[in-house]
């Protein structure tokens, strides 16, 4: 069924020139992705399936965001790096930060297949944000050493030696990768002072929190291990920041069937749920538990614990029945919607049947507290609520991929809804859509609910394009 959407004319005009929406000459705000300095965070969504990948960014405003206010971004827009190539999936992998420290956030972007000439696969481009953003070109960054295959599969922007600025930290395969203070450089790349990834590990991604009571930001790395019979196994490590031997600080929380790891790249969050100043590391493993299920660690000053609290959709107060092949934890995400000073938890199930339909997908809101998580007051969501946009169908997989972040500048974080198998147009297969539901001091409504798709961006129908498969974090 084809979604409500809005008029792209203003967005389609902006994307074929490469150009940002207008924003009156803004000042820099200094929020780490508030791309036009307007003081609204924004919106940066990954599609990297389709043409080689592109990535659609919408400006938050007070009415939240619309495809009228947005722009597309590919490798073949004006002033950006490198050529669109089918395979490159530009988008894997979607991050913001002030890179060039001019107040304005930079979009940053993985593409880990990008192919370069007597390199190893990947890259990472970084788009200058501005007044007028994503017009003053940007920097590709490729693999430093034939190792490095995959580079671009994770990035986040932080701390990591803890003088006070960001540093660009880049993972992918067996690397870890970080680079000094300023504008990245080719031959800029630092590997840790101290090897960390045991042999086997293949990271998906990054995340950066304040994990702990060292200087700067710690990085939390997640992805794979085979184990002896080939098999796959979550794996998640936390690397303390700070100043010293980069690499020296370095404990691993999940290494293995049943430890709290994640099943892939969109199934890790940070974020402070008790507000005890330190940020909590949550994790969702489809794959564990009847069903599937997330595993929330709370930091403290000494760093986050091996072991965690498993949730199921049987633990008590959380909506739903644990059934096998839910999906339940595929996808989470952590931000506070209530506007309590409390971070909540989202979490997508996209293989939730729904009204006898297969595979619909549904996402559950649970509240943070000064305890700590809560299943009190606990909500469920999808397209068959009253008031979600579109109808529950097969194959959607709803919940497919979560953002929260306070898009309207309410002080409540917004909830950033995908659904990878949306089919929008007769006989679309995989199209994808996105949703975003804001948040109120008492959750999630479906009161001014929006929802759109790849055609609302200009962009032409493919089959498997599975639009919002990735959210910036």
């Amino acid at each position: 069924m084809r979604i409500r959407t809005f008029a792209v004319v203003v967005a389609a005009a902006l994307a074929c020139a490469g150009l940002g929406a207008p924003s009156a000459g803004a000042a820099p705000s200094g929020l780490w992705d508030d791309f036009n300095g307007d003081g609204y965070r924004d919106l940066a969504i990954g599609t990297p399936k389709a043409s080689g990948g592109t990535v659609t960014v919408l400006f938050g405003s007070s009415s939240g965001v619309s495809p009228a206010r947005s722009v597309n971004i590919t490798q073949d827009t004006p002033g950006v790096p490198g050529t669109s190539e089918p395979d490159d999936q530009f988008g894997k992998s979607v991050t913001s930060g002030d890179v060039n420290g001019d107040g304005y956030a930079d979009l940053i972007v993985g593409a880990p297949y990008e192919r370069i000439t007597g390199k190893a696969n990947g890259s990472v481009t970084i788009v200058w944000g501005g007044a007028n953003p994503f017009t003053s070109g940007g920097t590709m960054l490729t693999a430093p050493n034939a190792e490095s295959g995959g580079f671009g599969t994770g990035a986040a922007f932080a701390d990591l030696d803890g003088d006070g600025t960001g540093n660009l930290v880049v993972v992918g395969g067996n690397t870890f990768w970080w680079y000094a203070d300023g504008k990245p450089t080719q031959d800029g790349a630092l590997a840790p002072e101290v090897g960390f990834l045991p042999e086997g590990v293949r990271l998906d991604g990054i995340v950066a929190g304040h994990f702990s009571a060292t200087d700067g930001s710690d990085f939390v790395v997640h992805g794979g291990r085979a184990d002896s019979t080939g098999a796959t196994h979550g794996y998640v490590g936390l690397l303390r920041g700070g100043p010293g031997d980069i690499g020296s600080g370095y404990t691993v929380l999940a290494d293995g069937t049943g430890a709290g790891g994640t099943a892939w790249d969109q199934a890790v969050a940070a974020g402070d749920i008790n507000g005890d100043g330190y940020d909590d590391l949550v994790t969702g493993n489809s794959e564990i538990g009847k069903g599937g299920s997330f595993t929330v660690r709370y930091g403290k000053a000494a760093g986050l614990p091996a072991t965690g609290t498993r949730y199921t959709q049987d633990s008590a107060g959380v909506p739903g029945i644990g059934e096998d092949y839910d999906g339940f934890g595929a996808a989470v995400a952590v931000g506070d919607a209530t506007g309590d000073g409390y971070a909540d938890i989202a979490v997508g199930a996209p293989y939730e049947d729904v009204d006898s339909h297969r595979n619909v997908g549904n996402i559950d809101l649970l509240k943070g507290s000064s305890a700590g998580l809560t299943t009190s007051g606990a909500q469920s969501f999808h397209q068959a609520t009253p008031g979600v946009p579109g109808a529950a169908e097969g194959g959607d997989h709803f919940g497919s991929s979560l953002r929260l972040g306070d898009i309207n500048g309410n002080g409540r974080a917004d909830l950033a809804i995908g659904a990878f198998g949306e089919d929008v147009v007769p006989g679309g297969y995989d199209d994808g859509a996105a949703w975003v539901l804001r948040g109120t001091t008492s959750g999630l409504t479906t009161s001014y609910a929006t929802a759109f798709n790849a055609t609302d961006f200009g962009y032409p129908v493919v089959e498997g394009r599975k639009f919002a498969d990735v959210f910036a974090h």
